[in-house]
């Protein structure tokens, strides 16, 4: 008989809101990115321009790395660690209107496209919600774009900080939180719309149950208690799912008041 191939090592993809770089570093990401295993990294608020990027980070030869800054200085911004180099990034969605926020990056890594996305917290000023709007307009604007590259029969994988609890069973307390931004009626109808496109959840997909989040107020005991939002995500387009293996939350790492979150992917994603 023939010999059996070796089955490929699954591929890690990481998303992580790190609430800061300069500040994560501080509490250990470099320790947990060598210990991670991942492939690529998708950070979100990272809160620094290039030239503040700590010197230990910048200094990892092991990853190719890729940042977006706000225009406003200390404000959102998103980064890229990939042990890949990327055959290209895009960070527009077309309109200074969203590409100011430094919300976005779109990596290709042959057929596999990784958007990294920051999306906007709606509240606003004095959690007045007025920020809905524009948040809506920003999935929207992705979504048409996202939605373009699986017609150009790509895998795509959007991952990030959706700042939106899809479901019931995604926050701790519902019931609490129908007037809050993250879990209004109309962001929860607007993921519904994504999915209903066929963008798969894929924690989801693997794991049906209550109490996984990947956000946690940083009031004391709040955390430990498990009071928590699941607003982090990897959304994965249905070619790009068939070749994913696995999808996780790592809550039992700290850092940030979010989590990393991620998924394994067959190799054979990127051909």
């Amino acid at each position: 008989m023939p010999a059996r191939k070796a089955a490929r090592k699954p591929v890690r993809v990481y998303s992580w809101n790190v609430n800061g770089i300069r500040s994560a570093v501080s509490k250990g990401f470099v320790d947990w990115l060598g210990q991670s295993g991942g492939e690529i990294v998708g950070l979100q608020e990272v809160r620094a321009s290039l030239d503040a990027i700590p010197a230990e980070l910048q200094g990892l030869s092991d990853y190719h790395q890729h940042y977006v800054a706000a225009a406003k200085k200390g404000y959102s911004g998103v980064g890229l660690l990939a042990r890949r180099k990327p055959d290209a990034i895009e960070t527009s969605l077309g309109s200074p209107r969203f590409d100011d926020e430094g919300r976005l990056q779109l990596a290709r890594f042959g057929r596999l496209v990784v958007a990294n996305g920051y999306f906007p917290n709606g509240s606003g000023t004095d959690r007045s919600n007025d920020r809905v709007p524009y948040k809506l307009d920003w999935y929207r604007a992705l979504f048409e774009r996202i939605e373009a590259l699986r017609r150009d029969g790509l895998h795509v994988l959007v991952m990030g900080d959706f700042n939106t609890a899809h479901r019931e069973i995604d926050l701790a307390r519902p019931k609490d939180n129908r007037k809050t931004s993250g879990f209004l009626p109309e962001e929860c109808e607007e993921l519904d719309r994504w999915i209903a496109a066929g963008w798969i959840d894929t924690f989801r997909a693997f794991e049906p149950g209550p109490g996984h989040y990947s956000w946690w107020s940083q009031r004391f005991g709040v955390r430990a208690k498990n009071i928590g939002w699941r607003i982090d995500y990897v959304l994965a387009s249905p070619s790009a799912m068939e070749h994913v293996r696995h999808a996780f939350i790592h809550p039992q790492v700290m850092g940030s008041d979010h989590c990393p979150i991620g998924v394994e992917v067959d190799p054979a994603i990127f051909g």
